[in-house]
């Protein structure tokens, strides 16, 4: 900064002015253009001396920044390649949980009473029985000659004999199944009587050829040996 020097203010006017070189009398309006600039000045070196003052300052901090970025990297480098052993984990000491009780089974229902059977329904009537069919007697004349003949052999009879029962029962039926004497009541082929006897030959002897010529021809072997036999006898009485 520059200095001024001052000097004493004179105790009267007489001395100021006789000591005042000529020539160099300053005016009030003078003075106070030197007083401006000379202000001027001194706030001009102050504002530089501030700026140097920031500068410097903003300078040390900048430096003061990076000296610590710098400290901070080695730090980061030397944890990196350091790295600190991580604590082991705790012991974890596992307690076994006591088993839950298991529930108590649910009682059991009390068993319901048996309903009451039902009143067993009453068995229903049997239906009765179909009537059978009425038997229907067969009248063939010429089917039971053929039976018959076909049965002499097993009397020990010979082929001949067929000819004498056939005149034989000629004339007791026509060989009719259903022929009946209306005044005696002999049935039948053979003109059994009564009826009924024929019923040692089959139930059916009613209506059924057979059963009757079967009947038959066992009575003539019995009472007259052979239908020849049957034959002379019925000439001789009418009936055999």
């Amino acid at each position: 900064m520059f200095k001024f020097p001052v000097k004493p203010r004179p105790k009267n006017g007489s001395d100021s002015d006789a000591e005042r070189p000529e020539g160099k009398n300053f005016t009030f309006g003078q003075r106070a253009a030197v007083l401006a600039a000379s202000c001027a000045l001194l706030v001009g070196v102050g504002a530089a001396g501030q700026a140097t003052n920031a500068m410097t300052t903003a300078s040390s901090s900048a430096q003061s920044t990076a000296d610590s970025d710098a400290q901070m990297s080695i730090e980061k480098s030397e944890i990196r390649s350091n790295p600190a052993e991580s604590p082991a984990p705790p012991a974890i000491n596992v307690v076994p949980q006591a088993a839950e009780p298991a529930p108590a089974p649910a009682p059991e229902p009390a068993p319901a009473e048996p309903a009451p059977a039902p009143a067993p329904e009453p068995a229903p009537a049997p239906a009765p029985a179909p009537e059978p069919a009425p038997v229907v007697a067969v009248n063939d004349p010429a089917g039971a000659q053929a039976y018959a003949a076909g049965q002499l052999a097993s009397y020990g009879w010979a082929a001949d004999q067929m000819q004498c029962l056939v005149t034989l029962w000629d004339k007791e039926s026509d060989w009719t199944t259903t022929a009946t004497n209306p005044s005696s009541g002999a049935y039948g082929i053979v003109q059994s009587l009564p009826a009924e006897k024929m019923a040692s030959a089959g139930a059916d002897y009613l209506t059924n050829y057979r059963t009757q010529i079967n009947w038959g021809l066992n009575y003539i072997q019995e009472r007259y040996q052979s239908p020849c036999g049957a034959l002379n006898f019925h000439y001789a009485n009418n009936w055999y």
